[in-house]
């Protein structure tokens, strides 16, 4: 039974004088260097207290009563603390307090049960107000602060009030060393997470952030997208396979449109309404973020619509995610093309060549995007403003020559 920096320390309050020219004496309970005080309920006149010798300086039959009282509820408070040292090691001062009242202890939140707790609440909302992947996305995180307890502290659980800035920066270097990630997944995990300790603060689980000095890695993404020769090289390259021509297709629609690949996957026909300007509009929400989205379709959109619209209340024919990619490469060998197509590269060719570079204002990017605010938008595609920009002063350079 390890003893550790736990004092007892009455206390004179000098500064709250009654009406009787007495002044309250309180307890403070020190462990682990914090402090729990209350009052005793005894009163002493001020120069009467003797703080180093901790008792009332006097010979009053009144002095001896309330020393001896002091002297019990001191002893009382260790009495309690040695009773919760064998009950439990994961205590603070206002436990021992609690203790010595008679009252029950404060049942700890852990980080593993709170999280899984969330994950329950949130699992119903799937279909809702959630989408499965977004599951998924914080079970996973879940699951690798479990490996992460496991590693660092030897234990299937963690105080969730213990949680300190030390154990972020661990938890960022678990994640980079024995997981090899990335640090933009580190940084979409300790997001997820952060997002549960925001929770127990909102529920007074906690009563300070951990995250407060925490600052994630930045990570510079390169924005990979088409030039308009590279869109238009895939446009009229000469495909005969059924599949690659599908995949050609669907990737050009989604180059002038933007939508991810569950949005192009699941668009309908209800899905294509005509608008205020007589033109045909994309109307649906956005899985990821759930916002309407409201998009223009643009006359090559319209010609693919056109071309494999039917009775089916799907406008596209299915196609999985993995095997669309899989086409996309060999598309990129065909067209030589020495870019990593992928399905999201069509969303980032929309953004980029087909919006930006034809001067369409980052604000109305940002909305045919669906982002869930402006920022966004700015920190993926500031710099391809700037190379838009770039290109513009070079042309007038020369028309200045």
């Amino acid at each position: 039974m390890k003893k550790e920096n736990f004092t007892i320390l009455f206390v004179v309050k000098k500064n709250r004088l009654n009406n009787k020219g007495l002044c309250p004496i309180n307890v403070r309970i020190t462990y682990r260097g914090v402090r729990k005080e209350n009052a005793t309920g005894y009163f002493v006149e001020p120069k009467a207290w003797d703080a180093s010798r901790q008792l009332i300086n006097s010979k009053l039959p009144n002095a001896i009563n309330d020393n001896a009282q002091l002297e019990l509820i001191k002893q009382k408070i260790k009495n309690s603390y040695l009773s919760i040292l064998l009950e439990t090691e994961d205590f603070d001062a206002n436990d021992i307090y609690l203790k010595y009242l008679g009252k029950p202890l404060k049942e700890n939140e852990y980080v593993i049960s709170y999280f899984q707790k969330y994950l329950d609440k949130i699992y119903r909302l799937i279909g809702k107000d959630l989408q499965l992947a977004t599951w998924k996305k914080y079970n996973y995180v879940c699951v690798q602060i479990v490996g992460f307890i496991k590693w660092k502290y030897k234990k299937n659980d963690f105080s969730l009030d213990k949680i300190t800035l030390q154990f972020l920066t661990e938890f960022e270097y678990y994640l980079k060393t024995e997981q090899n990630q990335g640090q933009s997944t580190i940084n979409k995990a300790i997001q997820r997470f952060r997002r549960l300790i925001k929770i127990a603060i909102a529920e007074e689980i906690l009563s300070k952030d951990p995250f407060i000095l925490y600052k994630p890695r930045k990570v510079k993404k390169e924005i990979v997208f088409l030039t308009s020769n590279e869109l238009k090289a895939i446009e009229e390259a000469s495909i005969s396979q059924p599949k690659l021509h599908l995949v050609r297709d669907l990737f050009i629609f989604c180059c002038y449109t933007g939508l991810a690949y569950n949005e192009m996957a699941n668009l309908e026909q209800q899905n294509i309404q005509i608008g205020f300007d007589e033109v045909n509009w994309i109307q649906m929400k956005r899985e990821k973020t759930q916002r309407q989205i409201s998009i223009p379709i643009l006359p090559k959109a319209q010609e693919i619509i056109n071309k494999y619209l039917e009775v089916n209340k799907l406008v596209f024919p299915s196609i999985s995610n993995q095997k669309f990619n899989s086409y996309l490469k060999e598309i990129a060998d065909i067209t030589g093309i020495q870019k990593r197509l992928t399905h999201h590269t069509a969303r980032k060719t929309f953004a980029s060549t087909v919006l930006l570079f034809n001067n369409v204002p980052m604000e109305i990017v940002s909305e045919l995007l669906g982002h869930s605010n402006m920022l966004i938008t700015q920190e993926s595609y500031g710099k391809v403003v700037q190379r838009k920009v770039s290109d513009e002063m070079k042309k007038l350079s020369k028309k200045l020559k």
